[in-house]
């Protein structure tokens, strides 16, 4: 568990929502594990899944790994048939037919024209940077196979999935990627690419990549990823972050020859005189004096300078000791939008130690398998962290998470939202970057709802169901429309069966609504016509068989 931060004349707030124990018995059995290649430190347990098919696994078709536990990464399952189906597990969800097919963002996608890579990686917009962390456990595809059937469907949306593994918390995932239709050749490296594409094509500068492990699949994916960074884009660069809630080494040798192999790579994030930056995650699981010598084996045995960039769990109480071997700070952050009053303390703090700051953004939290969930408030998580990025100062920022699914905090492209969070952090990002709001040249609405009440008790199996973090807001049943328009109109709702309208201004507004069963959809109305409109395809009902209380999000700049 996480302790609270934040007691110097501040009110009490969670320091970090990421909670990543080692798999249990690992002190025990580290033999077993390195023969098995498991993953460590990523289990079910933890609310991080692993690769579904480890080096060493049984290929896809092949029967489970024998001996793999409940806190064992996923092993391999059949793609025709499904061991999972067996466990009496819901039917996933559809996926309705959406496909990603990593093409140019359609024309109109955005409310504004998003300025090219020469305005916001230039002068002071090309300082201001903006990292989104990538978590390799859930990639575009894990097998290669059709949306329908393939393994996020069959076994971590499915509750019986995995031979029952995810049943008492209702599945391991409630999201999963945007689906990309099967490749020939390197599909893999195909679609890491388009990962990248759609992050630079967003703003982005880079990824920041969560190290889980030093050998095996995750590992594999992490050199892989540094391949199509620079494949697609040499200035897409990629901070390196050693997870140090699931590294299983007390070595610095060990840690900074890893670090060493993938800095060869030119993609690996620099700073303009050189220096490797190094931001690891959870960084007073070690102190300073064994970062100083990872520092210096990285400096004498392989001639790689560095700047640290520490991610701590709790900055308060470890900034000062950090301080004289740090470049910069981080932190992981609050996901609800009660619990950021302390951000603006954190920036100020670092500055003055004379270090750069990394704001954490996120849209939401909600963690099926940890039983805990953060109330994001719609929208309000998101432009409540990059409001603190913008308006404090922060130097850098990191989009927390890009795609780690399982904590329900991705902003990457996914079945159930869409392109909406990404589409809109492109408009924040360009304040962040340039210093001025872009100019709203297209009216575009923007839709979020939860798909069930937050006090909805699931039918199905579900025994372990998520309650409110420490220090988030109270839940709260919602429909949000964000509307960015470039006038004043009538804005026309539907929930369920109840229509209202409301008069929203020229730019951004958000006007709350009542949940009601049923789907939601928004008209912009001008002059007895509608402007634009969008609809959440997704209904809200009082019958659920599992609990989801993740916000669905739709926008009207993109159609299908």
């Amino acid at each position: 568990m996480t302790a609270d931060r934040r007691t110097n004349g501040r009110a009490r707030t969670p320091s970090s929502h990421r909670r990543r124990p080692r798999l249990r018995g690992s002190r025990a059995l580290p033999a077993l594990l390195l023969a098995v290649f498991l993953l460590l430190g990523v289990g079910a347990a933890t609310g991080i899944a692993g690769d579904p098919f480890p080096s060493g696994a049984p290929a896809p078709g092949a029967a489970p790994a024998a001996g793999a536990g409940p806190s064992a990464v996923p092993s391999a399952t059949r793609p025709g048939g499904d061991e999972g189906a067996a466990a009496g597990g819901a039917t996933p969800p559809a996926t309705r037919g959406q496909v990603d097919t990593g093409g140019p963002r359609p024309a109109g996608a955005l409310p504004f024209d998003l300025p090219g890579p020469a305005t916001l990686r230039s002068g002071g917009a090309g300082r201001k940077l903006v990292f989104a962390h990538y978590f390799t456990p859930y990639p575009l595809s894990l097998d290669n196979a059709s949306a329908d059937t393939d393994y996020y469907t069959r076994n971590y949306l499915d509750p019986g999935g995995e031979n029952g593994r995810h049943q008492r918390y209702g599945g391991l995932l409630r999201d999963r990627p945007l689906p990309v239709p099967p490749k020939a050749g390197d599909w893999e490296g195909a679609n890491l690419r388009q990962e990248v594409r759609t992050a630079r094509d967003a703003g982005i500068d880079g990824f920041t990549l969560d190290l889980l492990s030093l050998s095996g699949k995750n590992w594999d994916r992490a050199r892989q990823l540094m391949e199509a960074a620079h494949a697609v884009d040499p200035a897409f660069t990629i901070m390196l972050m050693p997870d140090m809630t699931a590294l299983d080494t007390d070595d610095p040798a060990v840690l900074a020859d890893a670090v060493a192999t993938l800095a060869a790579s030119p993609a690996a994030h620099r700073l303009a005189d050189g220096r490797l930056v190094l931001s690891p995650f959870k960084a007073e699981q070690k102190d300073p004096a064994w970062w100083g010598r990872v520092l210096d084996t990285l400096r004498t045995r392989h001639g790689i300078r560095t700047a640290l960039v520490p991610l701590f769990l709790d900055f308060d109480a470890h900034a000062a000791a950090f301080a004289p071997i740090s470049y910069g700070f981080s932190a992981w952050g609050s996901r609800s939008y009660a619990g950021q009053e302390g951000a603006t303390a954190d920036v100020r703090r670092a500055h003055e130690l004379g270090r750069i700051w990394m704001q954490p953004v996120s849209v939401q939290d909600a963690r099926p398998n940890q039983g805990i969930y953060d109330e994001a408030g719609n929208t309000a998580t998101l432009r409540s962290t990059w409001t603190h990025a913008i308006e404090d100062g922060a130097d850098w920022v990191q989009l927390t998470t890009w795609n780690d699914y399982s904590e329900g905090s991705q902003f990457a492209p996914s079945l159930h939202n869409g392109y909406a969070y990404l589409d809109l952090t492109s408009y924040y990002l360009t304040r962040f970057k340039t210093g001025a709001w872009p100019r709203i040249v297209r009216d575009t609405l923007y839709l979020t709802a939860r798909t069930q009440f937050a006090d909805t008790g699931p039918t199905g199996a579900q025994s372990l169901l998520m309650s409110l973090r420490k220090g988030s807001a109270a839940a709260r049943d919602t429909v949000e429309v964000l509307s960015l328009l470039t006038g004043p109109g009538t804005v026309r709702t539907t929930v369920g069966r109840t229509t209202r309208e409301h008069t929203a201004p020229a730019g951004l507004h958000a006007e709350l609504l009542p949940l009601g069963p049923g789907v939601s959809s928004a008209r912009l109305v001008r002059d007895g016509r509608a402007a634009t409109e969008v609809e959440l395809p997704y209904p809200a009902d009082r019958t659920v068989p599992v609990q989801d209380l993740q916000y669905y999000a739709a926008t009207s700049g993109r159609t299908g």
